[in-house]
């Protein structure tokens, strides 16, 4: 089994698609970090995550990190966006409670 913790989410300027960037820990014991949380039309909860890779004196991509199976794919993914999404209605609700009281 894996568990997901200390995630923690940097909200970003939008630009293409890109909102946030995400870090966490797994089993208490290895850190993850540079996880982009992009808007896509194509799921199911509107976000996609991508994981970090390096780019090759020849051009050619090589991942970094990143899941192999698609279980813990969906674990993190429920992670990851379950906590971008609390940060983001919180920001709603201070904004509304900020505007209010003007």
């Amino acid at each position: 089994m894996i568990e997901i913790s200390e995630i923690q989410i940097i909200p970003i300027k939008p630009k293409n698609g890109l909102m946030a960037f995400a870090s966490f820990v797994v089993n208490n014991q290895f850190y993850v970090g540079n996880i982009a949380i992009y808007q896509s039309r194509s799921t199911a909860d509107g976000h996609r995550l991508v994981y970090p890779d390096k780019i090759l004196p020849n051009g050619k991509r090589i991942n970094r990190i990143h899941p192999i199976s698609r279980q813990v794919a969906d674990v993190i993914h429920k992670a990851i966006i379950g906590e971008y999404k609390k940060l983001t209605e919180e920001v709603i609700k201070h904004h509304e409670r900020t505007h209010t009281l003007q």
